[in-house]
This record gives C-alpha cells, sequence and structure tokens, in this order.
C-alpha cells in the first residue's frame, strides 16, 4: 500500500477518531512533451537567474558571458507585498502556521450529497482508520452518514491551501471505507449567469420532447468507466509511431457537411430512433501493438488501422 498523503484526526462535537487519507486518482499514460531545438534536435535547459542579470544579459552585446545560475539552496519563496518589493518567507515559518486544520478536520456541518453541484468537486481521496482500534468510530460514523444519506463538511490544510471537504461513505458498502472529497470554494467558480442569460427562450414542441426522451431511453445504459478511454493519448503514439517508421502521418478529417435537404428537429430525432434499432452494437476496439526500432511499445487499443511500414531504400 502506498503511504498515506494525510494522517489526522477526524472530529465530530465531543467524538474523535484517527484517519489516514491516500490519494485515490493516479496518471496513467500522460502525453509529455519535452522541448527541443529544432535544428540539433537537442533537449533545452531552462537556468534560474535574477531578474537584474537577466535584463543586463538583454542589454549586453551578443558575445557577453551568461547570466551565472543561482543554486535551489539559495533561492527563498517571497511573497510580494508592493510591486517589486518582496518579503522572505523560510519553509520552516510556512511549516509552523498556526492552523488547526493541519491536523484535525472538524466537521462543521451534514448536508444531502444532492445539494452539492457536482461543479465543486475537485479531486477524491480514501479515507481509511488509523488502525484497528479507530475501527469501531469509523464504523459508526460511516453507517450512520449512510443511513442518513448526509455528507459530512468540513477543512484540512495541505499544498499551500486550506481546503473544503466532503467526507461520504464509499457507494460500494461492502468495500467499508470513507471518501473524502475537496471541494472548491464559491469564489473560484465563475458566475455562470453572465454565460447563459443570452440562451434565447424557445417554446418546447411535445412531440420533439417525447422522440428525445425515448432516444435517451433506448441510449440509457449503466456506467461503465473502464469502457472509455484516452483518444487524444492514442492519437498523439500513432503520430509518433508512424514518424519512427518513416510512413505516412495520419491526420485529421474534417466532418462531411451534410448535403441535401436540411432535416427538421422532428424528423432528425425520429431517424436517430429508427437508425439506433438498424445499427449494430460496435464491437470493443481491438488492441493494436506497434513496436519501435528499439522495441519499445508505443501505440495501445489504437481505433485506426496500422499503417504499412515503408520500405526504406538502402544507402
Amino acid at each position: 500500500m502506498a503511504r498515506p498523503y494525510w494522517s489526522g484526526q477526524i472530529t465530530i462535537s465531543l467524538v474523535s477518531f484517527s484517519v489516514k487519507l491516500f490519494v485515490a486518482t493516479e496518471a496513467k499514460g500522460e502525453i509529455h512533451f519535452h522541448q527541443i531545438s529544432r535544428a540539433t534536435g537537442e533537449r533545452v535547459k531552462y537556468q534560474k537567474v535574477t531578474a537584474s542579470a537577466h535584463q543586463d544579459r538583454d542589454l549586453a552585446d551578443d558575445d557577453a558571458p551568461a547570466a551565472s545560475a543561482i543554486r535551489n539552496d539559495e533561492i527563498v519563496k517571497g511573497y510580494e507585498y508592493r510591486k517589486g518589493e518582496y518579503i522572505p518567507i523560510e519553509p520552516s515559518e510556512l511549516a509552523g502556521l498556526r492552523l488547526p486544520s493541519k491536523h484535525t478536520m472538524e466537521v462543521t456541518q451534514f448536508v444531502d450529497e444532492a445539494e452539492i453541484d457536482p461543479e465543486y468537486f475537485e479531486k477524491p481521496y480514501f479515507v481509511v482508520p488509523e488502525d484497528d482500534s479507530q475501527s469501531a468510530a469509523f464504523g459508526v460514523v460511516r453507517r450512520a452518514l449512510r443511513d442518513t444519506n448526509k455528507v459530512a463538511l468540513s477543512k484540512l490544510a495541505f499544498g499551500g491551501r486550506e481546503h473544503i471537504v466532503a467526507i461520504a461513505p464509499t457507494r460500494d458498502d461492502s468495500l467499508g471505507g470513507m471518501m473524502a472529497y475537496t471541494l472548491r470554494y464559491a469564489n473560484e467558480l465563475r458566475d455562470a449567469k453572465e454565460y447563459f442569460r443570452d440562451i434565447k427562450k424557445v417554446d418546447l414542441d411535445g412531440d420533439s420532447l417525447d422522440l428525445a426522451k425515448q432516444l435517451i431511453k433506448r441510449k440509457t445504459a449503466k456506467f461503465d468507466p473502464a469502457a472509455f478511454f484516452d483518444g487524444y493519448e492514442v492519437a498523439v503514439k500513432e503520430l509518433v509511431q508512424a514518424k519512427i517508421d518513416q510512413v505516412p502521418v495520419p491526420r485529421d478529417e474534417a466532418p462531411a457537411t451534410p448535403r441535401g435537404k436540411v432535416i427538421s428537429l422532428i424528423d432528425a430525432l425520429r431517424k436517430s430512433i429508427g437508425k439506433d434499432d438498424a445499427i449494430p452494437k460496435k464491437k470493443p476496439v481491438a488492441k493494436v501493438e506497434t513496436r519501435s526500432k528499439k522495441g519499445i511499445a508505443l501505440v495501445k487499443g489504437s481505433a485506426a488501422k496500422p499503417h504499412k511500414a515503408a520500405r526504406r531504400k538502402s544507402a
């Protein structure tokens, strides 16, 4: 098991028990790019220099020596309290901030889960008892939250800020754990009215609405997160593999412009429902694995057809 991200107490009035939080997500196959020189293909590196040295270098001749890099142990955080003026803040000073939520999540209220709009949720964490001696209190609070369909709200300081945290039992009751979700503050969300106020009010056609409901019903299925994959990652790996194999690079094709008579909304809905019966379900995407010259698998789960490798001309 991974190391806990945070350990501390959950307190509800006079009830208190120790827990550990684990990050519930992990990066899988993220695409990472490096900056390289177009001329030489070498990796571009950056050095940390003072602003004055950087400015002096820009004003100097091309033959002037480069500014000296600042070592990491010479760098400290600074808070800009006035334009161009900073107060240095040492790591030990930040660590010593007087903030109770660094060690304790004090539950201030309970709410219905449905009251929290999805846009407020940020990141999930697994919550487990610190040890067996904490399991009784943990289990009682978990069961009480589940039976009342409530979520506990608290605050927790980590990562350079104090977060709002929602604590709830796992949906799968057999797991016996709880989840903690960091929430955004209200002032971090833009005002929705600014974006929705120009939407034209229209009278909805009853027949069209019924057909739309039928279409939704036909396409309704149980949510399976494993059925989704990152198509951008697949497309980038196909691009990389094509360049390694020196074959034509796959290109994006613009959607075909519909020709002929423009059909009405209700006709489009009727045809969608009719076509839904005729179109068979897509088969799972076959896994395609292409190996580069170094034997490194670059493409997996590709939806596109693999390119035939071009014959290279002998030297």
